[in-house]
């Protein structure tokens, strides 16, 4: 039998589509483990917003950075590549196919191609321009980004707060725009990728959308995020299921409002998540109703084994 190459299984698709469950079911598959590449699991405080894997399933197979941090901790996608290469290196010694599943589209791209490097930034320039943010609005720093970075700000999603944060942040700190610093020679992989993708017509993945976010609340997502509000303007806490709610415990939202408005921000998440991922033409993709073993015949053709 031929050897094979190291090669890591991407895993990708939209919310709620079943990533988790085929990512699981490779795993067992192939024997391996897997890497989670979803920013917002990272994190231990948050479990049912983010949609953390239940207890059977992870133990299900071995999955890496899944709740091994804590809000508090500071962790960037440019850290997260460099842990999870760290961390195939390893797991390559072992299994030649590894796995990795998630929606954070920036976080694979990060692991598969590399991400450019930016200065350092001082953590009281991050701090004075998060609070700014907080007292001021998203616009005026949207301006201040205009002036100091026109290319960056024609090209980043403006609407994003940490897209704008990020770019300010190498801005102010660096005195360079942060546009100077983007499309710099990639350090090559030492490994194949074969990507798969979930998908299904978008009236079924908004149904999941709802469907899904009803459990959580039905799953006690008002409770955690009523634990977390205090530390509510945490980076790691500007996230689509928690700020909607943190606007109720504010009184500008009603509960209902907040829920629905969780719903149209989740089914804004996932559409943003295909235009991102249906970029990569080599991504084979499959009905997220696809048997497991149709899926697997398909990678054993590209793997030759």
């Amino acid at each position: 039998m031929k050897e094979t190459k190291n090669t890591l299984l991407v895993v990708v698709g939209p919310t709620a589509i079943g990533k988790t469950a085929l990512s699981i079911q490779l795993a067992n598959t192939f024997d391996t483990s897997i890497i989670s590449c979803d920013s917002r699991q990272f994190y231990k405080e948050m479990s049912i917003g983010t949609a953390v894997p239940e207890p059977a399933e992870l133990a299900a197979a071995k999955h890496y950075f899944i709740q091994d941090r804590s809000i508090f901790d500071t962790y960037n996608v440019g850290e997260f590549e460099r842990d999870a290469l760290k961390k195939l290196d390893e797991l390559f010694k072992e299994n030649p196919i590894q796995i990795m599943v998630g929606g954070s589209g920036l976080y694979v791209d990060a692991v598969l191609k590399g991400l450019d490097y930016f200065p350092e930034v001082p953590l009281k320039i991050r701090e004075e321009l998060t609070e700014k943010l907080h007292k001021e609005d998203l616009e005026t720093l949207q301006k201040q980004l205009k002036e100091l970075d026109l290319e960056t700000y024609n090209t980043i999603e403006l609407e994003n707060p940490h897209r704008v944060l990020r770019a300010l942040e190498v801005c102010v700190s660096s005195g360079t725009p942060y546009s100077t610093f983007k499309n710099k020679p990639k350090k090559p992989r030492n490994f194949n990728v074969i990507k798969v993708g979930l998908n299904a017509d978008r009236s079924i993945i908004y149904d999941r959308i709802n469907k899904r976010v009803d459990q959580m609340i039905a799953n006690g997502l008002l409770e955690e995020a009523k634990k977390l509000y205090p530390q509510k303007n945490l980076n790691a806490l500007q996230t689509v299921g928690y700020r909607e709610l943190f606007s109720f415990f504010d009184d500008t939202f009603t509960k209902e409002f907040a829920i629905s408005e969780i719903k149209k921000n989740t089914r804004r998440f996932a559409k943003r998540q295909l235009t991102w991922f249906k970029r990569d033409a080599s991504t084979l993709w499959f009905d997220y109703k696809t048997d497991l073993q149709e899926i697997v015949l398909t990678i054993k053709k590209k793997l030759d084994i």
